[in-house]
């Protein structure tokens, strides 16, 4: 059997692929004034976070909202109200490479850690809030990769390694049974 000798060279394939990624915790602190003047908080979460994100040069910005509500007492702990406030948050994350062959790449972001309250005091009738989140960013765009190709080079010769044809016919095909 004749084999042939080959040489390598490279192409260039265009592919989507992640070109940058990265992520950020944030700790911000925010107030909200209930109706009433709170004694006791009893319970604060934080619900509805929702974001998107856009490329501006190098940085991704995320903007988003999300709830807070805030269980309390007032009236020397013998009522409870509930008193929920929206957020807006606007967090800006600059990112190594953004080397991409489109112009405006797609932006992915996710939540790795939930906006959470952290801590929650009262401070003269105000709830002072300090809230923990954790954002993914990936970026994806068009790239280029260089792969080796084999191809056939005409000015190497044709190498016999293998056994003539003639002794191939020659094998016994009963041999094993």
């Amino acid at each position: 059997m004749l084999r042939r000798v080959f040489m390598a060279e490279y192409k260039e394939i265009v592919t989507k692929a992640v070109i940058a990624k990265g992520k950020k915790s944030t700790s911000n602190k925010y107030t909200l004034e209930p109706e009433e003047i709170p004694n006791t908080i009893l319970g604060c979460w934080v619900i509805n976070n929702t974001f998107n994100g856009t490329s501006v040069g190098d940085s991704i910005i995320v903007n988003g909202s999300f709830d807070v509500n805030v269980w309390y007492s007032y009236d020397n702990d013998s009522k409870t109200a509930v008193s929920t406030k929206k957020y807006n948050y606007s967090d800006t994350m600059h990112m190594k490479s953004l080397n991409s062959l489109d112009s405006r790449p797609e932006v992915l972001v996710k939540s790795l850690k939930q906006p959470t309250v952290a801590d929650v005091k009262i401070d003269n009738g105000v709830v002072n809030l300090s809230i923990d989140k954790e954002l993914g960013i990936e970026i994806v765009g068009n790239t280029k990769i260089k792969v080796p190709v084999e191809t056939l080079d005409d000015d190497y010769e044709i190498l016999e390694d293998d056994p003539p044809l003639e002794e191939i016919d020659k094998v016994n095909e009963d041999y094993l049974k």
